[in-house]
This record gives structure tokens, C-alpha cells and sequence, in this order.
């Protein structure tokens, strides 16, 4: 995995921080406005803080005997603060069109607002129900010792119970399967004519790695429009991969490493003729961040109470969620690439997908699909290397890791006459830039 650029990271925390005295500071302001949204508007008590990668949530408790409610913010720096009303936005919407078109366990929205109608104007809020229960991740992990250890699947669990979780999973990724739409990109309900469509700019898991992660990304170069085919939006990441390796300043500490970085990313690019498919659509509606972690369950039955976080879905190409599920062990392949290897990661990871995928053809056959199956285009993606190409191209922080891991080929890495005169260009520039970096970061004290 790719390192940090640590200057953008020490930017985004103090940021961060900032923003969150300012909001621990305005604790009981928060729960009376939250008790104001509330129908009724019933007394309302603090029940705690939660916290997350991206959000920051205050949980609200109340006297009239109905659910405890949760504010939810997106975190400045944490998340890119330019956007944070449009990921508010798109999330409220995506939250409303699975409620009104499928039976996935998500969290109600009671209210929702943008900055100017938040308290203290701390930003834009998601007020939903509370919703009990325990992560799968905490339920199906190996037993830790230290939050430094490894999250990875109990190595023996309990073969039925885990059955049972990928069938519930399994039911839920046939139902997204099935919601189609004609671009790429964020949904939206006409207010007009009541259809759901994908009418504005997609801003991705990716997008905002690179936004917060990466000192001065020229965010401007971001779509400002939805794609209308799959291969627009491929050659779109393969741009944006490409722009990451320029601009990050620490990508690289060496030469050959530069070389590997731009060999991999290069090859991308040239990869997406063979992985295209479904080239004019229709688009599924994709999570990038449907997970165990942000999934809820009874602790003692394993049954799904609540499906979380969808700040980061869109319509995107079919090929994405006919793809098998990367998190069958829990713990992604790009960081088993990174600490162990490919071998470990197999080992590990084919016995699950295979259980997976008998769980996801018993539910088809309960409920006949139509053809081809969810299971069968996974078995394809999964034997043609489409999982990988798909798992990469959108993780601009780990696409060299796949590449020379699982889709490189001997004789693969050879670059014509203009891509080799491109890269020692590149080579030069990049020696300059980490030397610029290395200087700052130690003027910095970091």
C-alpha cells in the first residue's frame, strides 16, 4: 500500500481537531436541537458520542418512550470539506431510494440539513434512528490482543453460523443487483416525474482519498457530469490513478520503485478493452464501502439489524457488483498484498469465496433470478481476473499492489519508445519532488 503523504495528514487531523472541540463544546445544543426535529419535540438527553473514519455522532435519548436518535457529521478534514454537503445529499438519497425500492436494513431518516440550518454552523447532519447492535467485523474476527493486531476472520468458525451471515449478505447483494440506471454517477429523484436517475457527478471512496490524502490533488480535475459508458469511467480512475502517481510527492523513495508505479498504472489503462463489459449499461447502484464493519447484527443470532454508511454509493458500472465480495476474510486483499502475500491471501480467501458462493446460489434458487446469475458472473469474474482488474483501477492507493500481484504477465512490463521517454521524464521530476518533501517534513518536525 501506498504511504501517506504525512503533511496532508497532519493538515486534515488539526483540522479535524479543531472542528471537534468546536463540536464537544456545543454537546447540549446539539441534543435540544435534535429534540426539536423531533416530532413532538420531546426532552431530549445526551447518550454518548460515536466516532468513525468519516463521521462524528452524538446519540440522543428521549422521554416519550420512542427510538434513540443519532446526528450524524461528516468530520472536516476527515472528509473533503468542499464536498461535505454533497456527500450529506447523495447519502439522504440513496437512503431514501433503497427504503422505497428494496427490503435492505437501513437506517430512517427523520430529518436532515445542510451547514447554515445546523447548530453553531457546524455542518451538514443526518439525524436517523439508532439502531442496536454489533458490528460483523467484531462478531467474526480472530480474537485481538491490541488494536494493532490484525482484523482477519476466526480461523475456526463455526461453518453454519457463517453460512447463515452469507446468506443474509448474499440476499442483499441480489437485491442491489437488481436496480438498474442509464449513467454513472450520484442518484436523485425527479421531484417532476418521481423516477429515480443518476443525474449528478459521482464523488467516490477513491475521490475523497485522494482529496484528503494527498497534499494540493487538483480536485478541480474531479467529473463535474455523470459517464455514460464504462469505459468513460475506466479511463477516468485509469487518469485519475495516473495523477495521483504525479502529483504525490513521497509516492516513490526510489527509481525502480517510480518504475514499478508507473509501469502498473500504464498497464491499467491498457487492461480496460479486456475488463470492459457492459459497456453502455444498464448501471448498478454499488456501495464501495458495504462491508462487515459497517454492517449490524444480534450478537447472539447473527441477524442483520442494519445495513450503515452509504455515503459512498452511486450508480457504476454492472461489473462492479458482479464481482465477488472482497471482504470474505474481512481484511481486504490489498493489505494481505502489502503484510503477507498472494499465497496466504489464496489460501485464506478461495475456501470462503466458494462457501460464499453456494450460500448465494441456495438463495437464488429460493428466489429464481434472472440470467445470468449474480453467482455465475462472480464464478467469471473471479476465473477471468476481472475481480482484480475492478478491485484496483478504484483504489488509487493500492493499484500497483494488484497489478504486479495477481494481473501481471512475463514480458508485461515492456513500454514503448514514448512511455519510456515519458517515465524518465517522470523519474526526474519525482527524485525533485521527494526531496522538496523530505525537506518540509523536516522543517515541520515531522
Amino acid at each position: 500500500m501506498t504511504a501517506y503523504d504525512e503533511i496532508a495528514e497532519v493538515e486534515a487531523d488539526n483540522e479535524c481537531r479543531a472542528w471537534l472541540v468546536k463540536a464537544l463544546s456545543a454537546k447540549d445544543e446539539i441534543v435540544a436541537f435534535v429534540s426539536s426535529r423531533r416530532t413532538g419535540c420531546p426532552e431530549g438527553e445526551f447518550n454518548g458520542y460515536l466516532r468513525g473514519s468519516f463521521n462524528f455522532c452524538i446519540s440522543v435519548r428521549f422521554n416519550d418512550g420512542g427510538p434513540k436518535a443519532i446526528i450524524r457529521f461528516p468530520k472536516p478534514g476527515h472528509t473533503f470539506t468542499a464536498r461535505r454537503e454533497e456527500k450529506v445529499k447523495s447519502e439522504v438519497q440513496v437512503l431514501e431510494y433503497l427504503r422505497e425500492k428494496t427490503k435492505l436494513p437501513v437506517p430512517r431518516v427523520t430529518s436532515w440539513g445542510l451547514t447554515h440550518e445546523s447548530p453553531k454552523n457546524l455542518g451538514p447532519f443526518i439525524i436517523m434512528d439508532l439502531v442496536d447492535g454489533t458490528s460483523l467485523t467484531t462478531l467474526l474476527r480472530q480474537p485481538i490482543q491490541s488494536e494493532e493486531d490484525d482484523i482477519i476472520l476466526k480461523e475456526d468458525i463455526d461453518a453454519a453460523k457463517l453460512d447463515y451471515v452469507y446468506e443474509q449478505l448474499a440476499e442483499f447483494m441480489i437485491e442491489l443487483s437488481r436496480l438498474d440506471f442509464d449513467a454513472i454517477g450520484a442518484i436523485v429523484k425527479n421531484s417532476d416525474t418521481d423516477k429515480w436517475l443518476a443525474t449528478e457527478r459521482p464523488f467516490t471512496y477513491n475521490m475523497y482519498e485522494m482529496a484528503v490524502t494527498v497534499l494540493n490533488y487538483p480536485v478541480d480535475t474531479f467529473p463535474a457530469a455523470p459517464f455514460r459508458t464504462t469505459k468513460e469511467y475506466l479511463e477516468y480512475q485509469s487518469d485519475e490513478n495516473l495523477t495521483h502517481l504525479r502529483v504525490q510527492r513521497n509516492l516513490a523513495r526510489n527509481i525502480q520503485d517510480i518504475k514499478r508505479r508507473y509501469i502498473a498504472r500504464h498497464r491499467f489503462r491498457q487492461l480496460i478493452p479486456k475488463y470492459c463489459i457492459d459497456n453502455n449499461g444498464p448501471f448498478k447502484l454499488f456501495c464501495d464501502d458495504l462491508q462487515p464493519s459497517n454492517i449490524l447484527a444480534d450478537p447472539e443470532t447473527l441477524k442483520v439489524h442494519a445495513i450503515l454508511d452509504w455515503e459512498f454509493t452511486h450508480a457504476m458500472p454492472a461489473q462492479f457488483s458482479s464481482d465477488p465480495p472482497w471482504w470474505l476474510i474481512l481484511k481486504g486483499p490489498d493489505m494481505w498484498l502489502e503484510n503477507y502475500s498472494m499465497e496466504e491471501f489464496l489460501a485464506r480467501y478461495k475456501p470462503r469465496l466458494e462457501q460464499f458462493l453456494r450460500a448465494l446460489e441456495r438463495v437464488e434458487t429460493r428466489s429464481p433470478p434472472k440470467e445470468p446469475k449474480l453467482s455465475t458472473q462472480m464464478r467469471e469474474s473471479w476465473k477471468s481476473g476481472r475481480f482484480w482488474f475492478d478491485y484496483g483501477i478504484r483504489k488509487s492507493l493500492d493499484v500497483d499492489d494488484i497489478y504486479w500481484g495477481a494481473l501481471h504477465r512475463e514480458g508485461d512490463d515492456s513500454l514503448d519508445e514514448e512511455h519510456q521517454r515519458k517515465m524518465e521524464e517522470l523519474i526526474e521530476t519525482k527524485m525533485k519532488d521527494l526531496e522538496a518533501y523530505d525537506k518540509e517534513c523536516k522543517e515541520r518536525g515531522l
